[in-house]
């Protein structure tokens, strides 16, 4: 197993951020739209820097989204900010009508995703949205593991030309990858080569699957690693290319079972590749008020639910 080293500890939420303000000195075309959650999404920075392309449009999420449709539509890059749950929940219409069904050159960034946002509770706490975004035609879906993957990414998707769902978190987690790293939508990124299990795990369940990778290795199971960071498009030929060589499954991601990553890789190896696969994610439930850790243990997210995948599904095999 390959020793991957916490280089920091912070929240994916400030990676977005980070980005976000690189961004606006680079690119007088990109724009930032919140509904009255700046401090809360890191959006602050690029506020004050750039207060004439900045919009504070009030809890007006389903307006935040007709206002960056139509700065798309007059060749600005706008970028939207609020929680995960008021990014598409709340205006899945709109994103379907005026973004998605035009392909709108909008960047629907979305916070506090998933169980991680923590003491909030389960109103606040979406576990659908992978699905919901990734249904509708032409978004990219994208969801990166640490702060510096999620500021590079920020900044990869303003290249993109199309809407793009970018999904990150609340808590401060493990900070393992490069600051300087080359971010490529649709490209997976290869963490450990194994021969003995694929293990396929997207944002704050990436650190945990490299944590199962270690205690795996003392067992004798050498795990193949792929961070998905880009759910949509998803890379296939990374996934049927690691599954050829190891000939079984795991996913893990902090999401319903149902519409996840887990849905996607089933998908391909369905159509090209059957093998015997376990999911870890969110089984058909919603969540509750809790710390971030404690909710992951709860719901089967944790390092240890992982391993115990590992090794279900290899003697499946």
């Amino acid at each position: 197993m390959v020793k991957i080293e916490i280089l920091d500890q912070k929240d994916t939420r400030s990676g977005f951020g980070a980005g976000l303000l690189e961004l606006g000195r680079r690119n007088p075309k990109v724009v930032g739209l919140c509904a009255d959650l700046t401090g809360s999404l890191k959006m602050d920075a690029f506020k004050n820097e750039f207060p004439e392309r900045f919009f504070q449009v009030g809890i007006a999420e389903a307006n935040m989204i007709g206002l960056a449709a139509g700065l798309a539509t007059g060749g600005q890059i706008p970028f939207t900010g609020t929680f995960a749950n008021f990014s598409t929940g709340r205006v899945y219409d709109q994103i379907r009508q005026s973004v998605a069904y035009s392909g709108k050159n909008v960047k629907i960034c979305a916070s506090h995703a998933g169980l991680t946002l923590g003491e909030d509770g389960a109103t606040h706490q979406i576990l659908e949205d992978i699905g919901m975004m990734k249904m509708l035609p032409g978004m990219v879906v994208i969801n990166p593991c640490d702060y510096n993957q999620t500021k590079a990414a920020t900044i990869a998707i303003a290249e993109h030309v199309g809407p793009v769902y970018l999904r990150f978190g609340r808590p401060k987690w493990p900070v393992f990858t490069k600051p300087d790293q080359e971010f490529i939508i649709g490209k997976a990124w290869h963490i450990n080569e194994g021969s003995d299990v694929s293990i396929f795990c997207t944002g704050h369940m990436v650190w945990k699957a490299i944590e199962a990778g270690e205690i795996l290795a003392n067992l004798g199971i050498n795990a193949d690693i792929i961070n998905i960071h880009t759910i949509k498009p998803l890379d296939t030929e990374a996934v049927l290319r690691s599954v050829s060589k190891t000939g079984c499954v795991v996913t893990a991601e902090e999401h319903q079972m149902n519409g996840g990553l887990g849905d996607s890789i089933s998908q391909v190896l369905a159509l090209n590749h059957p093998a015997p696969l376990e999911m870890v994610a969110v089984k058909d439930s919603f969540g509750e008020s809790g710390t971030p850790n404690e909710l992951l243990v709860k719901y089967g997210l944790d390092t240890v639910n992982i391993v115990d995948a590992v090794q279900k599904v290899i003697s499946r095999k």
